[in-house]
């Protein structure tokens, strides 16, 4: 049963690498209206609004614009308590992956980033039941989902997360044994090994989110990659 689990997962990862060898353009699509943040965030949220609507956006002014983001947001964070809350709340509903830049493990073995994601991934939190899943579809079909629950940190703005269960095709349900996510994860490549050593350690692997609001959500995962959702209706 597990290589069918596996196989589902087996993406060919270099079908989605790019690696930019012509100059690129960096200007800045026009600003988005963010009333309580700063000109120089709301610039970074303008370019990954229009990555994720468009995925035309130069996959190296994502990355900069998400390391950006990252660094900005942890100093607004140290100053504004309220954004943990707000994120939280935010983070309900369901979110496609629209862009990453892998783990670290993964940019080192294929010598270049990972950046607009080919297939349809999902994934659904409910904050006020701490429910996660993730899926892999087809269309509206879920090829596979794995379903599990969160706990969020506030102060780091983190994430702890395990999946306990998973459905095949919408017909067929297994029960995880503890720390098989991970493993099938770390197989597939579409999760990072460090995953597979924080059960190990008795931890969980987490994401750090950088934030989220009614359009996208951007984290860095516990593998180092970081990463840009944008919402979708459920």
């Amino acid at each position: 049963m597990y290589s069918l689990i596996y196989l589902l997962f087996l993406v060919p990862v270099r079908s989605f690498i790019q690696v930019r060898t012509t100059p690129f353009s960096t200007q800045l699509p026009a600003t988005t209206s963010i009333d309580h943040y700063s000109e120089e965030i709301s610039k970074c949220l303008s370019v990954l609004n229009s990555a994720a609507n468009t995925k035309t956006t130069d996959p190296e002014l994502v990355c900069s614009s998400l390391e950006s983001l990252e660094k900005l947001m942890r100093t607004e964070s140290r100053t504004n308590d309220f954004h943990a809350a707000e994120l939280l709340a935010n983070l309900s509903g369901s979110w496609r992956l629209i862009f990453t830049t892998g783990t670290k493990e993964t940019e080192a073995k294929l010598g270049a980033k990972v950046n607009y994601f080919p297939i349809k991934a999902v994934q659904s939190f409910d904050s006020t039941t701490s429910k996660i899943s993730n899926s892999i579809m087809i269309g509206d079909l879920a090829l596979i989902k794995f379903f599990g629950e969160f706990k969020f940190l506030p102060k780091p703005r983190k994430i702890e997360f395990d999946f306990d269960q998973i459905r095949l095709l919408d017909l067929l349900t297994i029960d995880l044994p503890k720390g098989k996510a991970a493993e099938l994860g770390s197989a597939s490549g579409l999760g990072s090994k460090n995953n597979v050593n924080l059960v190990k350690k008795k931890s969980k692997p987490f994401f750090n989110w950088i934030s989220a609001d009614k359009t996208i959500a951007t984290a860095r995962g516990g593998g180092g990659g970081l990463a840009l959702w944008k919402r979708i209706d459920a």
